[in-house]
Formats: C-alpha cells, structure tokens, sequence
C-alpha cells in the first residue's frame, strides 16, 4: 500500500473536528447574539435596562451557559486538528495554533465568569446592581472577551490559515479570508459593536469546508466483481 504524505494525511482530519468546529462556531455566535441584544449598549450600556428586564437577564443567563459548551467544543476541534497536522508542520506554528486556542478558550471563560459573577452579586429584584459592581463587572468581561480575547482568536486564525496554506490543504481564497478575518478581529474587535461575530462564521466556514473535503477525499469503496 503506498503511503500518504502529509498533506494527504492533513486532508484526512476526521468528521469529528468539524462537527466540533460547527458546534463551536453555532454556539459562540449564539451567546454573542444574546448578550449584545440583552445588554445593547455593550460595555457602555447603564445598569438599568438589562438587569431591570427579566426577559434580559434570561437572555444572559441562557448565554452565559452556552460558552462552556462553546469552549469544549472548541477544545475538540484544536485538539482533533493538532492531531493530524502537527507531525507535518514545525513545532514552532504548532505551539501558535495551540497557544492561542488555549488562551483564547481561557479568557472566553473568564469573560462569561465575570458576567456571571454581576447577575450573582445580591441586589433587590427587579433593581440594578451597585453602579461600582456594575461598571467593574462591564469593563472587565467586554474588554477580555472583545480587547483580549479576539486578538487571541486573530492569532489562531492566522497561524490556521498559514499552515493550511504551507501544506496545500486550504484553497487560496480561504486563506486569503483568514488573513482578513485575522486583521478584522485585530482592528475592530474592540471599536465595532458585532465585530466579534466574524471569528465564529469563520470557524463555521473553515468547519464546512474540512467536512466537504473529506468526505469528496474519502476513498470509494471498490464493485463488488
């Protein structure tokens, strides 16, 4: 049997990092969704709309438990696609990718902790928080989720897009939109409300592309004589 080199092996990634990217990228967009229209205003929004409506806050809470779940995922898809890309590629662009999937997945956690941590702290029903609780626990989970946390997305993105690029696996244009993904997530993440929401179409892109090209790649079963 001849053997397969590297990018044939890459091409091989299985069934289960895509359908963890798919996944991830459903319910990364979800929980960003629900958290911009609970709280519109983002980081600069007052405390009354959001934690006087309770229709809000359950949109809050419902995205707040959706980002352990994005983060598992997310997880399985790093992991699954390091698995079959790291012999062929250096150690130096694999120590990229995996890095800052890691911190990413990390300061997602500790964005939607922070948040978590203003709907827990006890106030009144029906009333907003301590203003001083309010606008520490705003800043901090919007500035590592959109000042932080995207860059380090923008980092995985690209360190993706090279290797897909160096061993042949990844067409031209979809390295080309990694590239400006990557510098989309760099420059406007923090400035532009929504700008977060081009790191999971991205994945779910890349995601529907692996799984198209295994199963077009997949050997045919030979007729029966």
């Amino acid at each position: 049997m001849r053997e397969k080199g590297p990018g044939q092996r890459a091409l091989e990634t299985p069934r289960a990092a895509a359908l963890a990217g798919v996944a991830f990228a459903l319910l990364l967009a979800a929980a960003i969704v629900l958290v911009r229209l609970s709280i519109p205003g983002g980081a600069d929004a007052v405390a009354a709309p959001g934690f006087t409506d309770p229709g809000r806050r359950d949109a809050l809470r419902t995205a707040l438990a959706l980002v352990p779940f994005a983060g598992i995922f997310f997880l399985w898809f790093i992991g699954a696609v390091r698995a079959h890309v790291g012999d062929a590629e250096d150690r130096f662009l694999a120590t990229v990718f995996l890095g800052s999937g890691l911190v990413f997945t990390a300061m997602m956690f500790g964005a939607a902790a922070a948040a978590g941590a203003v709907l827990a702290v006890a106030h009144p029903s029906g009333t907003a928080p301590a203003p001083a609780t309010w606008d520490f626990g705003r800043h901090f989970a919007y500035t590592l989720m959109t000042g932080y946390a995207m860059r380090m997305a923008a980092v995985f993105v690209s360190s993706l897009s090279v290797i897909g690029h160096r061993l042949g696996v990844l067409p031209r244009w979809l390295t080309v939109l990694g590239v400006l993904t990557a510098l989309a997530l760099l420059s406007l993440s923090s400035n532009v409300p929504w700008a977060e929401l081009v790191f999971p179409a991205w994945s779910l892109l890349i995601s529907v592309y692996i799984l198209v090209a295994g199963r077009r790649d997949r050997p045919r079963p030979a007729a029966a004589r």
